[in-house]
């Protein structure tokens, strides 16, 4: 049954008559194999003009909704399955829960609507500042990149990256770094990266050691692709061996997941003497390190270490690394270093996602590293973020001199401070949001619950020195 409701002026009149035949279907109104009214009782019905009933008509056969016979006019197809016409639901069918018959996997929580990027004064710790990129400078290599591509790379060859973008990674890697491989895996973001490893080591209840102040996102990721987590102790000097070493004595861990430069989120940078600890366990227990190195550029106070997988006797250590912090997380562009038959697997596991990353971005990336550009303005940037992070500390001595019970150490590097305040921080973020100023307090790192919380992480990177201390100026208040 149609009842002619009147068609609207701001869409096409086919497609609206389309869609409340569509309507009718699914409601029961029309029941498989029931006739329609002719097309001229159709265009007197709705006041239109029968070509336009007949595109209608037409359109509904091509997509399967409607049959189409001659001398018969058109009929509903009886091959539909209407699950929720009224005319097909059993009176005595007892009342089916249709969300838990549906329920999804992964119960990550509704997801927020309002991106850290939105506020007056953000300290976010791992925002790049979009004001200082040369935006200018890359177009450019942008525009040489849509110059030069070809055919072939349009396609899906190099899954794995493209080498002109490959080659010159690893040659930054062996010069920055001292990271030396024979080849690696570009990736949509390092969060992809991880995915990838966590899917290829992980079966199900297996387990993953991280740090119990840790990354969420990681966490995250590991916990999709079936994964027990196990938070290790952290201390001063960063991750405890002996902590790590009842871990293992007690659980199947297939991976430790690390944050050894910059420890996320509280900055340790974690020494030499742990770092060949904790190898040695690892390899000990046939476990494999995930290094993320995410902000290995900025460091400030001296040389930072070289990444553990710089020295892999064992092989046993996957580098992963992002160029967010550098350029834009936007981009997403990141990388992965592994031995070769790691890197293989994942290879394998990343053409079952996406096949490979923005042919565009990786050559004109590329060309941008070749130029000496790129490592141009990492070299500026660096000069900038450590001047805001002496600001930031020369706040935070003012504030303590004022009276605030403040505790934090500078980093040695990185985009963030770690400050003790000394007192219950848990409602701080949300009283912080209504005053316009984003700010992250310790509840949100930690693997498992704690008690008490009193720390808060304060981002330098991503806003100039008058807008940190009018946003620090507003969390004060709060304290």
């Amino acid at each position: 049954m149609l009842t002619g409701h009147p068609l609207e002026q701001d869409s096409p009149k086919h497609i609206q008559l389309a869609e409340q035949i569509c309507v009718a279907i699914k409601q029961g109104h029309l029941r498989p194999n029931d006739p329609l009214p002719s097309a001229r009782k159709l265009a007197e019905l709705y006041g239109i003009n029968r070509h336009t009933v007949m595109t209608a008509l037409q359109n509904l056969v091509a997509q399967g909704w409607l049959c189409s016979e001659q001398r018969r006019g058109y009929r509903v197809n009886q091959a539909l399955p209407i699950e929720s016409s009224q005319h097909t639901i059993r009176p005595s069918a007892p009342a089916r829960d249709i969300k838990a018959d549906f329920a999804l996997s992964l119960s990550e929580g509704e997801p927020s609507d309002r991106e850290n990027t939105q506020y007056e004064y953000n300290f976010s710790g791992g925002l790049a500042d979009l004001m200082e990129f040369p935006y200018e400078e890359f177009r450019r290599h942008l525009s040489q990149a849509c110059r030069v591509v070809n055919a072939a790379q349009l396609h899906y060859e190099h899954c794995s990256g493209e080498p002109a973008l490959k080659l010159q990674l690893r040659h930054y890697l062996r010069r920055a770094r001292a990271l030396e491989c024979d080849d690696l895996l570009v990736c949509n973001g390092s969060q992809e990266a991880l995915f990838l490893i966590a899917k290829a080591f992980i079966r199900s209840n297996e387990g993953v050691a991280v740090e119990s102040l840790g990354y969420p996102p990681a966490h995250r990721a590991f916990e999709a692709c079936g994964a027990t987590l196990y938070g290790i102790a952290q201390d001063k000097e960063g991750l405890s061996v002996d902590s790590l070493r009842a871990c293992f004595e007690q659980n199947r861990i297939k991976l430790l997941y690390l944050t050894p430069l910059h420890q996320y989120p509280t900055m340790v940078t974690l020494s030499v003497g742990r770092r060949m600890a904790i190898y040695q366990l690892c390899a000990e227990y046939g476990v494999f390190i995930i290094e993320d190195d995410y902000d290995h550029e900025f460091h400030y106070r001296c040389p930072p270490l070289q990444p553990m997988a710089a020295s892999d006797p064992h092989g046993i250590v996957i580098y992963v690394s992002t160029f967010s912090k550098i350029m834009f997380a936007g981009a997403r562009m990141g990388y992965l270093v592994a031995r070769e038959d790691v890197l293989n697997e994942l290879i394998t596991l990343k053409q079952l996602m996406n096949h490979k990353n923005d042919i565009l971005l990786q050559l004109a990336l590329a060309n941008w590293m070749a130029t000496g550009e790129f490592e141009r303005h990492l070299r500026r940037m660096t000069k900038r973020y450590q001047a805001r992070c002496d600001a930031l500390a020369s706040e935070l001595r003012r504030y303590q001199q004022s009276g605030y019970s403040l505790t934090f150490a500078v980093p040695d590097g990185g985009m963030a401070f770690w400050v003790n305040t000394h007192q219950d921080v848990s409602g701080l973020s949300a009283r912080a949001a209504e005053l316009g100023v984003y700010v992250q307090t310790e509840a949100e790192f930690w693997r498992f619950p704690q008690q008490h919380y009193t720390h808060i992480r304060l981002g330098f990177a991503g806003q100039n020195e008058e807008k940190m201390r009018a946003g620090l100026l507003r969390i004060i208040s709060l304290l």
